[in-house]
């Protein structure tokens, strides 16, 4: 069996440890959780039919749920990528650029580092959608600094940022009874859809939760 080879490390802001770029022959892997292609193609089939919907993905990861959106979007459409750690995206132009291919010149894409956190905070009714696949979800954090995405004070800031009948989209490794109640208190309506980790169906049973403001 081929090994993985350790390409580069980054250190999280926040104390939030190090990521690791791996290789293993043509295969790349970012050791910081899974990105679920899911939570784009169900967070933009709930949005299906607005005209130039903005949406905003917290997390670039290796762009699974980013190439996932671009492939159901139409040419109107507006993605906004927040992501917090340089290296991460500087990978994505430089030992991952077979993979990300031309997915960043986009058009539709604007990639910002920075925490999506400030990109929430700073808005007030600008996205249509809000995915967040950071750390393994609310009840998992790898960064302190995270309860602040999804606390009570946070959910209101998503809210705020959301346009009417827009949808919070949130991947979780584990199920977190407490996180819907904090949605619903927040005033969205909460539907939590089970999906598989593996793109065959296999694997453990993820949550993705679609928060939809009324």
């Amino acid at each position: 069996m081929i090994p993985w080879e350790h390409l580069d490390s980054a250190t999280m802001p926040g104390g939030g440890g190090d990521l690791r770029l791996m290789r293993r022959g043509t295969e790349y892997s970012i050791m910081a959780g899974a990105i679920e292609q899911a939570l784009a193609t169900l967070a933009c089939a709930a949005i299906a039919g607005r005209p130039a919907p903005h949406l905003l993905i917290g997390g670039l990861g290796m762009g699974f749920t980013l190439r996932a959106a671009q492939g159901v979007l139409g040419a109107d459409a507006k993605v906004t990528v927040a992501e917090l750690v340089p290296a991460v995206a500087a990978w994505a132009r430089g030992p991952m650029a077979d993979i990300f291919a031309d997915c960043l010149d986009d058009p539709r894409v604007d990639l910002q580092v920075k925490d999506v956190r400030v990109l929430i905070g700073g808005a007030a009714a600008a996205y249509d959608a809000i995915l967040l696949d950071v750390d393994n979800g609310p009840s998992g954090l790898t960064r302190g600094a995270n309860d602040g995405l999804y606390g009570d004070g946070g959910l209101r800031a998503a809210r705020r940022a959301l346009r009417p009948g827009g949808v919070l989209a949130v991947w979780s490794a584990t199920p977190d009874d407490r996180f819907v109640a904090r949605l619903e208190r927040g005033g969205f309506r909460v539907d939590e859809k089970r999906v598989r980790a593996g793109a065959n169906g296999r694997g453990a049973r993820h949550v993705i939760w679609l928060a939809t403001v009324p």
